[in-house]
């Protein structure tokens, strides 16, 4: 994936230190999955320190999306993004990108993959406790706000005023289905590519 951007900033040892706390921090936050902390990543990454744009975070979650693997490859692309802004055209761009994905991905994986292999054991042995049960209950409303919120995020560009209700109108469809029937989510990720290709949403 190219940068569709010239370079945004320069990003020196610091900055990079702090993306990789960043996502740390945030890794444990991550309830609902990666995707769920979208929108605190496009705040610190487009919004805050201006390290990507608002087409390539959301080109860089519909890409990961629609391709095969786990969603949190989106992670990947976005720190590969920030690392072709930093480093501009030619070969110190593809190593900062290289380095982006380096950073990103170890940073959000390392402390929730260890805080999962605990507390899953842990929740296993406890599996009958009270509690236990009541916060597994408790986490489906976080997960779905936070949905919901990622939703928001990657819509708004489209433009959040009822005159664009082709888009509200499959974004509710979509999330009805995905709610009521069991139907693979390819089927409506090709529905609503072709639907956009047509130039309906």
């Amino acid at each position: 994936m190219t940068s569709t951007a010239p370079a945004l900033a320069a990003l020196s040892a610091l900055d990079w230190f702090h993306l990789f706390m960043y996502y740390m921090s945030l890794s444990l936050l991550a309830v609902g999955g990666a995707i769920s902390t979208a929108p605190d990543m496009h705040r610190f990454l487009v919004d805050r320190n201006a390290w990507l744009t608002d087409t390539q975070f959301n080109t860089s979650i519909a890409i990961a999306q629609a391709a095969p693997g786990p969603n949190v490859l989106f992670i990947a692309l976005l720190g590969w993004n920030v690392g072709l802004n930093a480093g501009g055209p030619g070969m110190m761009g593809w190593a900062l990108g290289l380095l982006g994905i380096v950073v990103c991905m170890v940073g959000v994986m390392l402390p929730s993959s260890v805080l999962t292999w605990q507390a899953t054991r842990w929740g296993h042995r406890n599996r009958n406790r009270r509690s236990v049960r009541a916060f597994k209950q408790g986490m489906a409303p976080v997960v779905i706000g936070l949905l919901l919120a990622t939703a928001w995020v990657l819509t708004r560009t489209q433009g959040s005023s009822l005159h664009n209700w082709p888009l509200w109108a499959l974004t509710a469809m979509a999330a009805l289905l995905v709610w009521r029937t069991k139907l693979h989510l390819l089927w409506m990720l090709g529905a609503g590519a072709l639907l956009g290709a047509m130039g309906w949403v």
